[in-house]
C-alpha cells in the first residue's frame, strides 16, 4: 500500500530545518505546513509578497484580501512583512529561499521537472514555479507517483520542462528518490521495490541502505 496523503505529507515535512525560508506550492506542498516537526520553526514566503505566512484561517478569521499565491486565504504571524511581488521574486532570484516544497505532473530520471502546463489544456499560466526552481537552494518535489494509470516518473518527461535538472529530491507515496543517478532510498511499508519498478517509466537504483517508510508516516 501506497502512502497515505498524511504519510506523503509528514515525510516532506521532515526536509524542513529550523530557521528555514520556505516556499511551498500549491496543492499537496501546502499542508506541509501542518505538520512541521516539533522544534522547528520556519518562514514561509509566499511569491505574492509575504514573508511569515501563518496557520490557515478560521471562519471567523477569514480576509478576503489576504491570500497566498495559489489564492487561499491565510493569516500571518507577527513580524511577518508584506511587500511588491517583484521584491518577493527578488528574494527567489537571489538566492534567499532555502527550500522550495512543489507538486508535480512529471518528473525525469535525470531531475528534469514538468510541473505548469498540459498542452490543449488552459492555463492560468507558469506561476512562480521556474524562478523558485531556479533560485532556491534546494527543490523537494512531492507527488503521487501515478495518476489515473499514467506514470509520473520517467525516463524523460513528454510535458513542457518547468526547469533542466532541478530536482534535488523527490517524495512520492511509494518512496523516495534521489538523483544522478535515480536511487530509490526509502520505500512505502507495504510495497517491494518490484512493485515500484513496475510504477515507474525510468529505470533506478536501489540504495543498500534502503530505508521503509510507515504509511500513515
Amino acid at each position: 500500500m501506497p502512502l497515505s496523503r498524511e504519510g506523503l505529507v509528514r515525510r516532506a515535512a521532515r526536509e524542513l530545518k529550523d530557521g528555514d525560508y520556505v516556499n511551498l506550492g500549491i496543492g499537496i506542498p501546502t499542508e506541509v505546513a501542518n505538520f512541521l516537526p516539533d522544534g522547528i520553526e520556519v518562514v514561509l514566503h509566499s511569491e505574492n509578497g509575504l514573508l511569515g505566512i501563518g496557520p490557515f484561517p478560521t471562519e471567523d478569521q477569514i480576509d478576503a484580501d489576504l491570500i497566498n499565491a495559489g489564492k487561499q486565504t491565510i493569516t500571518f504571524l507577527p513580524g511577518s512583512a508584506f511587500f511588491s511581488s517583484a521584491d518577493s521574486f527578488a528574494m527567489v532570484r537571489g538566492g534567499h529561499i532555502d527550500i522550495t516544497i512543489l507538486g508535480a505532473m512529471q518528473v525525469s530520471k535525470d531531475g528534469d521537472l514538468a510541473n505548469w502546463m498540459i498542452p490543449g489544456k488552459m492555463v492560468k499560466g507558469m506561476g512562480g514555479a521556474m524562478d523558485l526552481v531556479a533560485g532556491s537552494k534546494r527543490v523537494v518535489i512531492v507527488m503521487n507517483h501515478v495518476a489515473k494509470d499514467e506514470k509520473k516518473l520517467l525516463e524523460t518527461c513528454t510535458l513542457p520542462l518547468t526547469g533542466k535538472g532541478v530536482v534535488d529530491l523527490l517524495i512520492t507515496d511509494y518512496g523516495v528518490f534521489t538523483f544522478d543517478p535515480l536511487t530509490l532510498i526509502e520505500i512505502a511499508d507495504d510495497l517491494t521495490v518490484e512493485q515500484v519498478q513496475s510504477a515507474t517509466g525510468a529505470t533506478f537504483a536501489v540504495s543498500p541502505t534502503l530505508t521503509k517508510l510507515p504509511v500513515g508516516g
